[in-house]
C-alpha cells in the first residue's frame, strides 16, 4: 500500500545544508560537511548446467562506504579524542591502541528550511580510520582551516520514527 505524505503540499526536495550529527548522546559542534551514505551489494554470477549461454545473478556481500565528516578547526577535541582511541602517539609502549570503546553509533539528522527534523539515519559501529588535524596551510589563501575524520561503519538504517512534519505557515 502506498504511503501518503503528511505534507501533501510539499513538492520540493529537502535541501542539503541543514543537518546535525550526534554521538555519545550529544550534537557535535561545527560539522560543515557529511559524506554521502552509500552501500553496494556484490553481484554473484552463476550458471545453470543446462543453460550454457546466460548467467544468473544473485546478491552477495553488502559493503557500506566510509563516511567523511568535516568541520572548521577549533579548540574542540571531539575528532581528535575519537581518532586517538585507535592509535595515540606517546601513550606508552604497548598502550598506543585502546579498542575498548573505539566504536560509536552516530545519528545524522536532516532538517527542512523551517528547522524541523525530517529525516534521521543511524550509522552503526563507526570508528575513525583517517584523521586530518590540519589542512595544507597557505598564507595566500582566504579560507577556513578544515579538519576531517573518515568513519568506517558496519551499516546504517533510516530512523522510521522520524515522520514528515506539517510545515508551519507564516501567513499570520
Amino acid at each position: 500500500m502506498a504511503q501518503f505524505s503528511v505534507n501533501p503540499t510539499r513538492f520540493d526536495p529537502y535541501k542539503n545544508f541543514k543537518f546535525r550529527v550526534k554521538w555519545d548522546g550529544r550534537y557535535v559542534a561545527g560539522i560543515s560537511k557529511v559524506g554521502g551514505l552509500k552501500k553496494t551489494t556484490e553481484v554473484v554470477k552463476h550458471r545453470e548446467g543446462g543453460d550454457p549461454s546466460t548467467s544468473r545473478k544473485s546478491p552477495g556481500r553488502t559493503e557500506f562506504d566510509a563516511i567523511s565528516l568535516e568541520r572548521g578547526v577549533t579548540h574542540d577535541l571531539e575528532f581528535e579524542k575519537w581518532a586517538s582511541k585507535v592509535w595515540s602517539l606517546g601513550a606508552g609502549l604497548g598502550s598506543e591502541v585502546s579498542l575498548k570503546d573505539f566504536r560509536k553509533d552516530i545519528i545524522i539528522e536532516l532538517y527542512n528550511e523551517a528547522g524541523q527534523k525530517v529525516l534521521a539515519y543511524r550509522v552503526y559501529r563507526c570508528w575513525v580510520s583517517e584523521y586530518q588535524a590540519l589542512p595544507d596551510l597557505d598564507a595566500n589563501a582566504n579560507a577556513v582551516a578544515i579538519q576531517h575524520i573518515k568513519l568506517e561503519n558496519e551499516g546504517w538504517e533510516r530512523d522510521v520514527a522520524v515522520v514528515e512534519p506539517s510545515e508551519p505557515s507564516f501567513n499570520s
